[in-house]
């Protein structure tokens, strides 16, 4: 079974707003087994929308649609869908209501005319209500395919998509089962992996398929299976992957599931009763600002010292003037320099620290644009590692910041 999502807005394909509707929507219809076969944005012209609406009938079974239903004259999706049913718009009772208590909770102001014109709806439709706003969704079928109409504002449209139409669709539908596994694992190439483990892949099950998805120096290997039989998939899927995971032991991070590297390293502090800082020249704090990102991060994250400036390493981390003028600010000494003095700042057991040439130019190092310098330390020890990472500023940086994970993964 295949579904299209259509977008509709001008603001789309302009590129004042990211369309992350789609991304969402195609998430959720994967889970329940239905292949998206196309995602298609569109202008607010009658027109364009009702080609598209055409063209997605011949495709698919399942047409979603998002955007333009909103009150003012430029959304014009509701009327054209309408048209392209050969209907006419009537007001609803109950979305009247909704969007009643809404104004007078919440607004609290007059309501105007064309905010209740929004409790129009095609006759042959069936009311989604949306309990955060005044649009409703709305459920038409033609010629045993389903379309679906819903608000383009993200958090309307994922509560009507949870709760009204996945629902919907396992009671008209019988999906097979679908399930998705991935590894994540670091430091290793996808040519390099591919090679690696190219025999367990030519022997995987028919109803197996594997994906590589690269990201300056983590790839993630995602196991897909679809099948009526969910026993088969699950107990196929964990067959395989203990085929595997002995082939990548050495650059194996944890499952997807179990979340981002960042997150598997802060949950195995947690375990340890262990704490980290860091301290951040050419990364700029994007390592500290990743371990933040996550829930409960204080529980192992002390702090940070961005000490983007040569006068910032000497003023703050008290760095050694004379070592930045022996060995240069982007060094292996002086990384290590500021490992060992941010662990000690902040009294923590374990160190992050980074310093590089991100680029364009030089700055006020003699260090070639893409070299980078990550140390770690323990109470124990300090060390670093050289890198070049290109000549691109932000992959530069990203590659540096999933490098220091990479290290202090493998170190803790």
């Amino acid at each position: 079974m295949q579904a299209e999502i259509i977008t509709i807005g001008d603001e789309i394909l302009i590129g004042q707003v990211i369309d992350t509707n789609s991304a969402f929507i195609a998430e959720q219809l994967n889970k329940i087994g239905v292949s998206v076969y196309q995602i298609t944005s569109v202008q607010d012209d009658r027109a364009h929308i009702l080609k598209s609406l055409a063209e997605a009938e011949e495709n698919a079974d399942i047409i979603i649609i998002t955007g333009g239903l909103g009150p003012t004259k430029d959304d014009i999706t509701k009327k054209t869908i309408a048209e392209y049913f050969d209907d006419e718009l009537v007001e609803d009772l109950s979305v009247r209501k909704n969007i009643e208590f809404l104004w007078k909770h919440y607004i609290k102001k007059p309501l105007s005319q064309v905010n209740i014109d929004q409790a129009l709806v095609p006759t042959k439709s069936k009311v989604l209500m949306n309990k955060y706003g005044s649009a409703p969704g709305m459920w038409l079928e033609k010629n045993g395919k389903v379309f679906v109409s819903l608000p383009g504002v993200p958090f309307e449209m994922k509560a009507l998509i949870k709760d009204e139409v996945m629902p919907k669709l396992r009671e008209q539908f019988q999906f097979p089962y679908i399930k998705h596994k991935t590894v994540l694992t670091n430091g290793l190439g996808e040519s390099t992996l591919a090679e690696r483990i190219e025999e367990w892949e030519d022997n995987l099950p028919q109803f197996l398929k594997l994906a590589y998805l690269p990201s300056l120096g983590r790839v993630r290997l995602r196991l897909s299976a679809k099948h009526q039989n969910k026993e088969l998939v699950e107990t196929t899927i964990q067959e395989e992957i203990n085929k595997l995971l002995p082939q990548i032991e050495d650059i194996f991070v944890g499952f997807e599931d179990e979340g981002l590297l960042e997150e598997i390293i802060g949950k195995h502090l947690v375990k340890l009763n262990k704490t980290i800082a860091t301290a951040e020249s050419c990364t700029g704090g994007k390592i500290a600002e990743s371990f933040t990102a996550n829930a409960g991060a204080s529980q192992y994250f002390k702090g940070s010292v961005v000490s983007y400036a040569t006068e910032a390493k000497i003023n703050v981390l008290k760095i050694d003037e004379a070592l930045i003028k022996k060995y240069s600010v982007v060094s292996a000494q002086v990384a290590e320099a500021m490992a060992t003095s941010v662990l000690q700042l902040f009294n923590t057991d374990y160190a992050i620290a980074t310093t590089g040439n991100a680029g364009p130019s030089k700055g006020d190092a003699d260090a070639e644009v893409g070299t980078v310098f990550i140390a770690i330390a323990t109470k124990d020890k300090v060390y670093s590692q050289e890198f070049n990472f290109g000549n691109h500023r932000t992959k530069v940086i990203k590659k540096a910041v999933n490098k220091a994970f990479e290290m202090i993964q493998k170190e803790i």
